[in-house]
Parts: structure tokens; C-alpha cells; sequence
């Protein structure tokens, strides 16, 4: 375990294993935690590095309204911390975080790795019965944010998990250090979500970056990850598109060890098509 001084914030890392180097960046809500089952397989092959986001758990949370352009800034610092460049896989907002860096620094990136990043924008408005469910989405997503600005965390993270995330009951079915870790990060999540930028990418800028990339999405996912990843797949040049079939938004933990193989395999061989 260690700390990093980085844009301001005093981020905690954690670095195993040995070989090429490799960031695992994580969604909203959670932490460096939520990668523990992929953790041990992936450091036979690789030097990982997991790291809590700034204003997750044991990073600090600078003053201030923040942005995704800082979290990628930090990844960019724990880039070069670790030796650049390195393979970086990230998952939901940690994916919008890696695209959003390789818009902007390419060559700090060896691998791209990215599944389910929201980044809601770039869907448009050409499908209607998409956009009515993603506008039910939204509202949902409104009720969360209502409670958290209520003071009421818990209950925000609940709702997230029933209503956008999983579906009704997930609440339940988390462990409770899992539900303690969603309260104790509902206040990042609401900064995150008052930046006006968290769900939009530079397109243009994306196609700046050359080298492969893997953009999966779950079976089990809501309809428009599938456009989403289609189209940032359509910018970049080497991508890939992948379902993982019976996953949803967390195939980390769902299937951990598949995750991890199928993320070994496409470093070790990326412009080989996916199995699966």
C-alpha cells in the first residue's frame, strides 16, 4: 500500500505482481476493492496497479467541484508513476475515465481496455424507444441524486443499485461491507455527476489514439451500452467490440476469473479477435 501526491489530491494505490504494467481503473461508488477477485490472476502475468479515485475511500477529496478531467489527470500521473506506457482497463466511469485519456494523452497507453463507460451522450437522438428508456433512466438517476442532496446517502446508494445499476433487489444482495462502501462514496458520486462533462467524450480527439483497444458490454446490460460502445468503437481505429455473455455492469465480479483471462488474452494478443 502506498500514497501518491498527484494534481493536488493524495491518492492510495496499490501495486502487485510483475511484468508489463497495468491500471485497473474503477466505476463510481466503489474502490480499488472492487477489482480484489481479478487482482491475484492478473499479477502472474502483470505489474497491476488499483488505486481508489480521488474522494474514494482512502484518497482524499480535494475542495471544490471536481471533474472526470482530473481523474484523468491522476491516471495520467500513476501512469508515468508506474512506467509509461502501460495496458489500462477501466469499468463504467473508470471507462469513460481511460477514453477520456486516450482522447488526450494516446501515447501513455499501451492497451485500452473499457466496458460500459456511460458516457450517455453520444447516443443521440435517431432511436426513439432507446431514448424514451434512457429517459426513464435519467429520472431515476434524478431520484438518487434528490437523496444524496437530501443528506440521505444510504438510501441514495440504494436507490442507485435497485433502480439504475442492477435491478430491484441488488441492494439486498450486496454484502454489507459492499453497501457501507457505496454510503460512504454517495457524496463523489453526486461531484461526479454535477460535472457538465461526466457523460460526454471528444470523438474526434479519440480517434488520436492508434493503438488496440476492447470495448465490451454485458448480455445483460441496458440497450444502450450497445450503441455507446458501438459507436466509440466506429472513432477508434484498432477497436474491438465484445459481449460477455451472461454479465452485466460488474463482469469483475460476476465472473471474475473469465474477466481476467479474457483481458490477459487480449494484452498478450491484441489485433487477435476475442474468444467467446
Amino acid at each position: 500500500m502506498a500514497r501518491a501526491r498527484v494534481n493536488g489530491a493524495d491518492l492510495h494505490y496499490e501495486v502487485v505482481g510483475e511484468g508489463e504494467p497495468l491500471v485497473l481503473v474503477h466505476g463510481s461508488w466503489v474502490d480499488h476493492g472492487t477489482w480484489r477477485r481479478v487482482v491475484p490472476r492478473l499479477a502472474q502475468s502483470f505489474r497491476v496497479l488499483v488505486y481508489d479515485r480521488r474522494g474514494h475511500s482512502r484518497s482524499a477529496c480535494p475542495p471544490g467541484r471536481g471533474s472526470r478531467r482530473q481523474d484523468e489527470d491522476d491516471l495520467a500521473s500513476l501512469i508515468e508513476l508506474l512506467g509509461a506506457p502501460a495496458h489500462v482497463a477501466g469499468s463504467s466511469f473508470g471507462a469513460s475515465t481511460a477514453l477520456g485519456l486516450a482522447s488526450r494523452r494516446p501515447e501513455l497507453l499501451r492497451t485500452l481496455t473499457a466496458h460500459e463507460p456511460p458516457l450517455m451522450d453520444v447516443v443521440g437522438d435517431e432511436d426513439r424507444e432507446l431514448r424514451l428508456l434512457m429517459q426513464a433512466m435519467e429520472a431515476a438517476l434524478d431520484r438518487v441524486l434528490a437523496a444524496l442532496r437530501a443528506g440521505e446517502d444510504r438510501a441514495g446508494a440504494q436507490r442507485f443499485v435497485d433502480d439504475v445499476a442492477v435491478g430491484p433487489g441488488g441492494w439486498e444482495q450486496m454484502p454489507e461491507r459492499v453497501r457501507e462502501t457505496f454510503a460512504a462514496n454517495a457524496s463523489t458520486f453526486a461531484d461526479e455527476m454535477a460535472d457538465p462533462d461526466w457523460s460526454r467524450i471528444d470523438l474526434a480527439g479519440l480517434r488520436g489514439y492508434q493503438g488496440p483497444a476492447l470495448l465490451t458490454f454485458g448480455s445483460e446490460s441496458p440497450p444502450w451500452f450497445p450503441v455507446i460502445v458501438g459507436k466509440l468503437a466506429t472513432a477508434l481505429g484498432r477497436a474491438r467490440m465484445r459481449t460477455l455473455e451472461e454479465d452485466g455492469h460488474v463482469p469483475h465480479l460476476t465472473h471474475p476469473d473469465r474477466y481476467a483471462d479474457s483481458l490477459a488474452a487480449f494484452i498478450r494478443s491484441p489485433d487477435r479477435p476475442p474468444a467467446g
